[in-house]
């Protein structure tokens, strides 16, 4: 195996685009690192990105944020601006592992795993979130939820790389939350996650809203029928019932060891509505 740390990101796309065997990415190694070892995946090249100072960096753009894909999770909580903006997405990457782990796991390496339990990837289709890919054709813009195409297969060709993602400029009256179901208290796969964002006007009704669920499907899921059963309300009981019905619509679960599919159908209900209740609540203090 082979192992490179280029400082440029065209240093690194020419090497990952060069390699005639497998080829793997290093943002953070908290997934990597644990496949290597226990045999699941031998690459031929392993290209740490973390030097990259381009994808190391949050800034502020177009009224929202650019956020690299090195960026780590205890980094983005870090950051003196980003929690208050997506409180639920920071919260999202800071449920990847254990503290130690938060200081290396990173959004662009927890989409690119290809896990359709990822926490952070539900919080960036729910915020809305575009990223930048990075290849031997150049550069090209992405939706998130367009990244993943099922599990361990993404929408990147051969030699690409996630750079950053562009959180979108936040109106007044807007904020987002992440909400997971584990069987134990920490650092345990997402039996279901949801993450909702959402828009309120001056008298509390809901003006737009994105609603993500993950580990329910082959790959997150936007639902949209969710974001509009609370479009239009002040998620009062009758929408918050067409909330918890659409997300429940939208679910394709398998049965595996951490829940059955019936399990995770009604779950995934009850996390968009407390989920949509808690971005409610922020918003009205945003």
């Amino acid at each position: 195996m082979r192992y490179e740390a280029p400082d440029t990101i065209d240093a690194a796309v020419k090497l990952l685009a060069g390699e005639a065997g497998l080829a793997r990415v290093l943002a953070g190694g908290t997934d990597l690192l644990v496949q290597m070892r226990s045999d699941v995946v031998s690459p031929d090249l392993v290209v740490d990105i973390k030097k990259i100072s381009e994808l190391r960096q949050v800034k502020e753009e177009a009224g929202g944020f650019r956020v690299g894909a090195a960026v780590t999770g205890a980094e983005l909580k870090e950051h003196a601006k980003l929690p208050k903006a997506w409180p639920g997405l920071v919260e999202a990457a800071n449920l990847i592992g254990s503290t130690q782990v938060q200081g290396r796991a990173t959004m662009g390496g927890n989409l690119c795993n290809g896990s359709p339990a990822a926490d952070s990837v539900p919080g960036l289709i729910a915020a809305g979130a575009t990223a930048t890919l990075v290849g031997p054709n150049g550069r090209r813009d992405l939706k998130v939820e367009d990244i993943m195409l099922a599990p361990r297969k993404l929408a990147l060709t051969k030699g690409e790389i996630v750079a950053s993602f562009l959180l979108p400029a936040r109106p007044a009256r807007s904020s987002d939350a992440y909400l997971r179901f584990i069987p134990r208290t920490e650092m345990d796969i997402a039996v279901v996650g949801c993450g909702v964002s959402l828009t309120l006007d001056p008298s509390g009704t809901c003006t737009a809203a994105r609603v993500s669920l993950g580990a329910v499907a082959a790959r997150p899921l936007l639902v949209e029928d969710a974001a509009k059963a609370i479009i239009g309300t002040k998620l009062n009981h009758a929408a918050l019932a067409k909330l918890e019905a659409a997300a429940r619509a939208a679910c394709k679960p398998i049965d595996d060891k951490r829940g059955t599919v019936e399990f995770r159908i009604d779950v995934a209900g009850v996390l968009a509505r407390r989920a949509a209740l808690i971005a409610q609540e922020r918003a009205r203090k945003a």
